[in-house]
């Protein structure tokens, strides 16, 4: 069954062609036949996020969001303290990854957890603001990922926090302290993904770096499954919406 799924995933990946006029549409149709394989495999391809999930404080009472949450699989990583939310919403554009979602939740009993189908760059929780505002692996398919990040700086609360794992790669000349990529991981990679419509940016840590303050930065590489020796690089990135008056430093 594992190796079956595995196949079907496979073939979506790089055979089947995405059709679609708009983002959602594009996104439905690459997504829609392996919805319900889809975490399974992700699991071993897309690394990081439950380390990053237990790194953030739990807003007991609280707002998250969790832009691009797809089929709802990070919400496994918060365990018994899911409960302690207040509302969590899982925004996607792909409306075959939210039912996974929201069967997800009925079988949990999270009645807290609300999945929705609607834009990134323009979501807004029906509170009005957010407490923690997550990135699972989603900015890099999220073709306006910069109005995204704004849109997160926009309706997270004063101090509120921003996590992000991703894949990317380094700028040819990253600034002191970041990883250094070489030439074939900076060209090979994004040209390997952009087929399947996910763009690794040199561009995200910098420009999250630039709005929020660091609280956490690891830069990393993991193996991508079937292709022997790949190490794909990836960041894990937990950063703090300034206060009012307060003065960023960049």
């Amino acid at each position: 069954m594992g190796l079956f799924s595995d196949i079907k995933v496979l073939y979506h990946l790089v055979f089947k062609r995405v059709r679609g006029n708009t983002h959602a549409q594009r996104m439905d149709s690459f997504y829609g036949g392996q919805a319900d394989d889809y975490d399974s495999f992700r699991k071993r391809l897309l690394q990081g996020r439950q380390e990053l999930w237990e790194k953030v404080p739990t807003p007991v009472g609280g707002v998250w969001v969790d832009m691009g949450g797809g089929t709802g699989n990070n919400l496994e990583y918060f365990g018994p303290r899911i409960k302690e939310i207040g509302k969590v919403y899982v925004v996607d554009l792909a409306t075959s990854l939210l039912g996974v979602c929201q069967k997800r939740a009925d079988q949990n009993g999270w009645s807290n957890v609300k999945p929705v189908e609607f834009d990134a760059t323009k979501f807004v929780p029906e509170e009005g603001m957010a407490d923690v505002v997550t990135f699972s692996y989603s900015l890099t398919m999220i073709p306006d990922w910069f109005a995204a990040i704004e849109n997160a700086l926009k309706i997270l609360k004063p101090g509120g926090l921003i996590a992000v794992v991703d894949f990317y790669v380094a700028r040819k000349y990253p600034a002191e302290g970041h990883a250094k990529h070489g030439w074939f991981t900076r060209h090979y990679w994004p040209t390997h993904f952009a087929s399947d419509n996910v763009f690794p940016s040199p561009d995200h840590l910098p420009f999250l770096e630039r709005h929020f303050e660091t609280v956490l930065l690891n830069e990393s590489k993991g193996k991508i499954p079937y292709i022997p020796f790949s190490r794909m690089p990836y960041y894990q990135f937990i950063g703090r919406k300034p206060n009012p008056g307060q003065t960023r430093i960049s």
